[in-house]
């Protein structure tokens, strides 16, 4: 999905030559031309290729973990589209979070700039900041992933290569590790190629999309889109009636307004074949579930979404068939491409 548009080395009076990164850009999908802005990236962190391969070999690497034992990857696992089978990852020390691991992928396009499930990162950058010391998570700490690096045989010189300094900063840390991750495309679902007329769907995969679309049955595009939107989620913040009493604040928690109790970011329903478990806390092992729990699991909260129109009656309350064609559906967003692309493994 890269492409790559120049390279150049330019003289140095003090030092000699001086390394220049090579610029790099996103190609964006066919499916996403006309339907997306383009891609945002942050004027003072472009991507290049040395940038991404940097960031790569950070996000593989436990090197950044207190242990060496804990890496990125360890909780976003290519072939589960970088998430977690598990229902809670484990850290260091068996430390096990209390959320589910956020699948990785079209972040770049990711235009209201809210990351976590809380939404408490403002940027993709300051967001990898926050795994680094969380003792749930790797249980470092800056300083010391700084002069753990500084000391690397390798590491000093791939900065240079990126960054133009031999010096290891937290900050030059987490704009590569970002630069690799907005390489992260998804765009090559069943359902992609059906809007670009490749292929067709099924009569149950249409009406399963019928289903989606109908406010009287799934209604499920307000908060994930219409198909006009390949992203599949509208990266904002909703309560969808799973708790009558909120004991995980969501956004609420970070923003302190009582009002945004128990709200957390839709999910993407791309490549949900690979991102079991499911919800903000994976207590769903299956698509079967989340849709009983629209169909007939809506429980009342005092800051659930006007957008659970059925919370009266527990649901939409589907039949059988329509639920088994919502996951036909369902499962056509998903990108066997993308888990197996080697531009994203080791």
């Amino acid at each position: 999905m890269l492409v790559i548009l120049l390279s150049s080395c330019e003289d140095s009076d003090d030092n000699g030559p001086a390394y220049t990164p090579t610029p790099v850009t996103l190609e964006i999908p066919e499916v996403f031309q006309g339907r997306l802005l383009p891609p945002e990236i942050p004027e003072d962190n472009p991507l290049t290729e040395e940038g991404i391969a940097l960031g790569k070999k950070l996000f593989f690497d436990p090197i950044l973990s207190i242990n060496n034992q804990q890496a990125c990857v360890n909780c976003h696992l290519p072939e589960n589209a970088f998430s977690d089978p598990r229902r809670f990852s484990v850290g260091v020390d068996g430390n096990l979070g209390n959320r589910h691991s956020m699948p990785l992928f079209n972040i770049a396009w990711n235009f209201e700039n809210r990351f976590f499930w809380d939404g408490r990162a403002l940027t993709l950058e300051d967001q990898i900041f926050d795994p680094v010391v969380d003792p749930n998570e790797m249980g470092n700490t800056w300083p010391n992933v700084e002069n753990t690096l500084q000391n690397h045989e390798e590491y000093p010189e791939l900065f240079e290569q990126a960054f133009g300094s031999s010096t290891v900063d937290s900050v030059n840390v987490s704009k590569a590790i970002a630069q690799f991750l907005r390489t992260l495309v998804s765009a090559n679902s069943k359902f992609d190629q059906f809007q670009l007329g490749m292929v067709e769907l099924t009569p149950q995969e249409a009406n399963g999309l019928n289903v989606f679309l109908d406010e009287g049955r799934g209604d499920c595009f307000h908060c994930h889109g219409l198909p006009a939107n390949p992203l599949w989620t509208d990266n904002i913040f909703h309560n969808n009636g799973m708790d009558k009493v909120i004991t995980d604040l969501g956004l609420g928690g970070f923003s302190g307004d009582p009002r945004e109790f128990g709200l957390f970011k839709s999910p993407s329903l791309r490549n949900l074949a690979f991102t079991a478990p499911y919800m903000h806390d994976g207590r769903f092992n299956t698509l079967e579930e989340v849709i009983n729990h629209y169909s007939e699991g809506l429980v009342f909260s005092e800051t659930i979404d006007p957008l659970m129109k059925n919370i009266s009656t527990g649901g939409a309350h589907l039949t059988e068939s329509d639920k088994a064609d919502l996951k036909a559906f369902l499962l056509t967003l998903s990108d066997e491409s993308f888990i197996n692309n080697p531009d994203f493994r080791q």
